[in-house]
């Protein structure tokens, strides 16, 4: 719906723009650096590996060794990981609801009753580790806060002479997490073979929000951003190997990650699994165990908000999880813009107007151009039309002619659109800046305005209307008519009045845009008529 609406809106302003002469207006990826082993023991084929270690056979496991869920709570979060795979089961976040609503239930990352939505569920190929083995925790609950750091250890020993110990670590004021996964081989052979970390993911989420309209698997690899959906992979998996960063799952405003240390992610395979959802397992690089020794394999972890600048901070490029689109070196530095002028407004609407005027301020020396071309153009357009009716037999003639009298009165024909060009990229990284920013998500303005990421339908809600509709974006369409009228223009009287209808057009678009965009696109109006009284005064003069 998302993509159609923006296509839509890229269409209108295309239109718009070529009809009239009008608009309104990386950390760097991490170096891989050399893997680094706790053991350095001659290569054993997996082969020579598998078949020796099958000999020994596998513990049953019964309902007796589930041991019951750990419980982590911090300042942020409070997390449920589940013996099975030694896997996190769900995440509450505690500074984010589901709804705008004091009563709303807070935001859960994972799912508190499906067991088969696991996230970092540990598995191995090359010796016995298979899904959905038992992890015993040596705690059932941890509470911290602050700089306060604490740890979780899984145990898994198996009846093959080895051991896998994962440690969660903890720090009470931040949304990473730290895993070390150690394998000890106890047996009397070599263990080669490869760690797994599973995560799962529903491919179609059950409570249909606005958030989910860009879920789905989200991993960096090969220095740019890998995304797919259940769709993609419904026929057949997909695998990633090139430099990988990170991988996850993601929706319009949450990330679940896990990030490469040293090299410890070596490939991800994407799937859809048994249970119908997108499965990504994450691959070590092959790890080789000596008799009587350890391999360890760490990784950073991220369950949080899509906020960029705590995105950033957990580094390996991590902020590209918020995808802006074809424009966002310019979307990402005005959503930094944003956040500053917040730190002192303390609005995000007033920060947009802010931001609004800065940008109308940038813009204005093309403006005036654009405008001034535009006037120069309308006073000369009965001489182009005398033109092209005495040489209307004589084409060459006429584009001569028509070129000489742009000559004589100093008027570029293209004067009037290019300045506008140039503004393009601006709206459209400012719209994908608000309409992906987790910062306008639940965030108030003023008055009537609770929501800057929703629509504003305070008029739906007063008369128990079936549809969205609110005053922002009705004021947005008449100052649209307004500033349609006052620009200067060259087409025939029927083009014009087509024309009339692209305000009626947007307003009903803009019905269900977040009320921050429509905000940014009223003021920006309002200037523009402005600005185009100035103008007007200026040339008249």
């Amino acid at each position: 719906m998302e993509k159609r609406t923006l296509l839509a809106v890229i269409l209108s302003v295309a239109v718009f723009y070529a009809s009239s002469l009008y608009f309104t207006p990386e950390k760097k990826p991490v170096a891989p650096q050399p893997a680094t082993r706790a053991v350095s023991a001659p290569v054993v084929t997996p082969q020579t590996t598998t078949g020796r270690a099958n000999t020994a056979g596998v513990p049953t496991q019964t309902d007796a060794n589930v041991q019951p869920d750990v419980t982590v709570e911090t300042d942020l979060y409070t997390a449920v990981f589940a013996s099975k795979g030694g896997a996190l089961k769900n995440l509450t976040l505690k500074k984010y609801r589901e709804q705008n609503t004091p009563a709303a239930h807070s935001v859960v990352l994972g799912d508190t009753a499906d067991p088969a939505i696991l996230t970092f569920a540990t598995k191995a190929t090359g010796f016995n580790l298979p899904e959905g083995t038992l992890f015993q925790a040596d705690t059932n609950s941890l509470k911290l806060g602050g700089d306060e750091k604490k740890q979780i250890v899984f145990t898994y020993t198996s009846g093959q002479g080895f051991s896998v110990r994962k440690t969660y670590s903890f720090t009470g004021a931040s949304y990473g997490i730290k895993l070390e996964t150690q394998v000890a081989n106890n047996a009397t052979f070599p263990l080669v073979g490869t760690l797994q970390q599973v995560l799962s993911y529903p491919g179609q989420p059950k409570v249909k929000e606005t958030r989910y309209d860009a879920s789905g698997s989200y991993l960096y690899s090969d220095n740019s951003i890998k995304n797919d959906k259940l769709k993609d992979v419904a026929s057949a998996a997909k695998t990633y190997d090139k430099n990988i960063q990170w991988a996850g799952f993601a929706d319009k405003y949450f990330l679940a990650a896990i990030l490469s240390e040293n090299n410890s992610i070596n490939s991800v395979e994407l799937k859809k699994n048994a249970a119908g959802y997108l499965e990504s397992t994450i691959s070590s690089p092959q790890i080789t165990v000596n008799p009587g020794q350890t391999a360890t394999l760490n990784y950073r972890l991220y369950v949080g908000p899509k906020d960029i600048d705590i995105l950033k901070a957990q580094g390996n490029s991590l902020e590209q999880s918020l995808d802006l689109g074809w424009f966002s070196v310019i979307a990402k530095p005005l959503l930094y813009t944003l956040k500053f002028f917040y730190r002192y407004v303390g609005n995000y609407g007033l920060a947009i107007i802010i931001i609004t005027v800065i940008l109308k301020a940038l813009f204005f020396p093309l403006t005036h151009k654009s405008y001034k071309s535009m006037k120069d153009m309308q006073k000369i357009q009965p001489m182009m039309t005398a033109l092209k009716e005495k040489y209307k037999n004589d084409r060459d003639a006429m584009n001569k002619a028509v070129m000489e009298l742009y000559r004589d009165h100093k008027v570029n024909p293209l004067g009037g659109c290019l300045p506008m060009v140039i503004q393009i990229p601006v709206f459209f990284a400012l719209y994908k800046a608000l309409m992906f920013s987790i910062e306008l998500r639940h965030a108030p303005f003023f008055l009537w305005i609770t929501d800057l990421s929703g629509p504003d339908n305070l008029f739906g809600q007063l008369l128990g209307l079936p549809f969205v509709i609110g005053p922002l974006p009705l004021v947005m369409g008449a100052t649209m008519f307004i500033q349609q009228k006052m620009t200067p223009s060259n087409m025939d009287p029927v083009q014009a009045k087509m024309m009339l209808a692209l305000p009626v057009v947007f307003t009903f678009m803009f019905l269900n845009f977040p009320s921050g965009l429509v905000l940014y696109w009223l003021l920006n109006n309002i200037l523009t008529i402005g600005q185009q009284m100035y103008i007007n005064k200026l040339v008249n003069d």
